[in-house]
C-alpha cells in the first residue's frame, strides 16, 4: 500500500471516530468524571500525563500525575487551541496535512508557540449542536496520547 492510502486510510478512520464519539449533553460532572477517569486509566499505566478538559474558554478539569511539568500544560494549550480552531481533534488535523505530503507548522502558517496538531486533544461534540470544548492529554508519544483519550470516551460513553 502506498503511503498516500495509508495516510487516506488513517484519515478516513480518525473521522469515523470523530463521528462515533458525540454526546448527548456535557456539563462539569461529565468533565470532572470523565477527567477522572482519565487520569484513573493512566495510573493504572503508570504513564506520566497531565489532562485538561476544556469547554469554551474555561477549563473545568485540569491534573497533572507525576512527572509531568509545565511542558505538559503548554502542549495541552496548543492542542487544543488546534481543536478550537479546526473543530477536529489535533491527531486527525495532524493528519490531514501529512495526507498532503505537508507539515502542520509549514501548511498552516500558524504560530507554532499556540498551535500544535499533535496527537491528544479531542473535540467534545454535541449531538445536533457542534463542538463545544475538548479534551486533552499530554506526556505520551502523540499516538498513544490520542490512543488514550479515545479509549477513555469510549469508556465514558459506551460506545
Amino acid at each position: 500500500m502506498s503511503a498516500g492510502a495509508q495516510a487516506g486510510q488513517e484519515v478516513a478512520g480518525l473521522v469515523a471516530q470523530e463521528e462515533r464519539l458525540v454526546f448527548d449533553a456535557f456539563g462539569h460532572d461529565d468533565a470532572w468524571r470523565l477527567g477522572s477517569l482519565l487520569v484513573e486509566m493512566a495510573r493504572g499505566r503508570g504513564a506520566a500525563v497531565s489532562v485538561e478538559i476544556r469547554r469554551g474558554a474555561q477549563q473545568l478539569f485540569h491534573y497533572a500525575l507525576a512527572g509531568t511539568s509545565a511542558d505538559n500544560d503548554a502542549w495541552l494549550a496548543r492542542k487544543c487551541a488546534v481543536v478550537e480552531r479546526y473543530a477536529e481533534s489535533s491527531f486527525l488535523v495532524g493528519a490531514r496535512f501529512r495526507a498532503k505530503g505537508r507539515t502542520f507548522e509549514d501548511g498552516s502558517r500558524l504560530d507554532a508557540d499556540r498551535y500544535a496538531a499533535h496527537g491528544g486533544a479531542f473535540p467534545i461534540r454535541l449531538r445536533g449542536t457542534g463542538v463545544v470544548g475538548a479534551v486533552a492529554v499530554s506526556g505520551l508519544p502523540q499516538a498513544e496520547d490520542h490512543a488514550l483519550v479515545v479509549e477513555a470516551l469510549e469508556r465514558y460513553l459506551a460506545v
